[in-house]
């Protein structure tokens, strides 16, 4: 376990500025009067996201590595913080959907159906909780194995162990 536990703290610090980032989002208006734009804005989670994995890879490049990290040693170190969001994923939807925005669903079901988007049957199964936990659990490893990759390359020391 102390063999994790830089993964362990930054995919705390992830579902944390994930839980925050909703939160501001539902703050913005992007849940209700603004829906429209949520589509675009709710990427931009991206930076804070891979500054996350960045942070954490020289973490453990410096306090468990020595300063020396192969890209393959941050790849793993990205890959395990990956498993630990994924894992969590389904809790860390259910408080989003429950407590932080219950009203996200029935707005974006409304809006996409008004805008002609979808048909009410299809918002409704898209807009959905347990659609939103099957999304995540299949985009968390996807993204996070592809940020992992990235991050690794910027992390890595430029003598890196073997």
């Amino acid at each position: 376990m102390k063999n994790y536990s830089v993964e362990i703290k930054w995919a705390a610090v992830f579902i944390a500025m994930t839980l925050a980032w909703i939160y501001i989002e539902k703050l913005a208006g992007l849940h209700n009067e603004h829906i429209d734009k949520h589509p675009l804005y709710t990427n931009f989670i991206a930076i804070p996201a891979i500054l996350i994995y960045l942070f954490a890879m020289f973490d453990k490049r410096k306090n468990y590595y020595q300063g020396q990290m192969s890209w393959k040693q941050g790849f793993i170190c990205g890959l395990v913080i990956t498993a630990i969001i994924t894992l969590i994923s389904p809790v860390t939807q259910l408080i989003v959907s429950e407590i932080i925005t219950p009203e996200f669903f029935p707005n974006a079901i409304k809006y996409s159906v008004s805008a002609g988007y979808l048909k009410q049957e299809e918002a409704e199964k898209y807009f959905s909780l347990g659609n939103y936990i099957v999304q995540g659990l299949i985009g968390a490893p996807v993204m996070g194995i592809v940020t992992s990759a990235i991050t690794a390359f910027f992390a890595k020391s430029k003598t890196a162990a073997v």
